[in-house]
């Protein structure tokens, strides 16, 4: 498992706030997101109605239904399995460099919706870059001399150069 890290933590709980467009509470990362309400109200605010229905208050099982159902709306949404978290992780605080792994993943899912219009996170996305070339570019790519493929490398050569650790320096 990795180790926490506190300055991750802290940009995910800035975006997560900028979203939900409010002021970020003081207090430990794990503490602030242990219930789930500010996790549905988040998935809430990123698509809309995603949890229609998640308690506010209540005992432990029920907060963690909340967790819950964030990790499904967030599948649903398009977070990778791989990149989600269980819902001990976040509850039991056993393993929140995954809980901050997937909100990282949840905030860059959000490049693929045109729907969303809030705040980024993470690096953009890379996208589709389609390449047509004509039969003439194609033959004319495949005709072409890379001058180190061709030979004229300059007199270079790896003559003096023994096996590993045999420099043969005289």
């Amino acid at each position: 498992m990795a180790p926490r890290n506190a300055e991750q933590e802290k940009e995910v709980l800035e975006w997560v706030y900028a979203v939900l467009d409010e002021p970020v509470p003081e207090g430990d990362f794990a503490d602030i997101l242990k219930n789930g309400v500010v996790l549905c109200k988040l998935m809430n605010k990123i698509a809309a109605n995603s949890i229609p229905k998640f308690k506010e208050k209540g005992p432990a099982f029920l907060l963690m239904e909340n967790v819950q159902s964030f990790l499904t709306a967030a599948k649903k949404y398009g977070v990778p399995d791989e990149e989600v978290f269980q819902t001990p992780d976040l509850f039991e605080a056993r393993n929140i460099p995954q809980v901050v792994l997937c909100l990282y993943s949840l905030g860059r899912t959000t490049q693929k919706h045109p729907e969303y219009e809030g705040p980024g996170i993470g690096p953009k996305m890379a996208t589709k870059n389609v390449r047509n070339f004509t039969e003439e570019q194609i033959l004319a790519g495949r005709n072409s001399q890379i001058s180190l493929q061709s030979g004229s490398n300059k007199g270079a050569s790896q003559a003096g150069h023994g096996g590993m650790g045999n420099t043969r320096h005289m």
